[in-house]
């Protein structure tokens, strides 16, 4: 599969920060910049890091029911 689309580029950013952040609340950190850091400051969300997870796989599931793409 090859993401060579901006849309589709932004997609996958949207849905790497969605599963570090998963990571990040069960307790593991990396290093460098937190994926909620950097959710909070790219889409301007707020709240803890379980609300902003919401936030931002709300924002996938509307971006994938608006492409027609719900697979999980």
């Amino acid at each position: 599969m090859i993401i060579d689309n901006p849309n589709h580029i932004e997609l996958f950013r949207l849905l790497t920060i969605k599963a570090a952040l998963s990571l990040e609340i069960a307790g593991l950190t990396g290093r460098g910049k937190s994926a909620y850091s950097l959710a909070k400051k790219e889409f301007g969300l707020k709240g803890n890091k379980q609300k902003v997870f919401d936030q931002v796989n709300a924002m996938v599931q509307a971006i994938k029911q608006q492409k027609g793409e719900i697979n999980g």
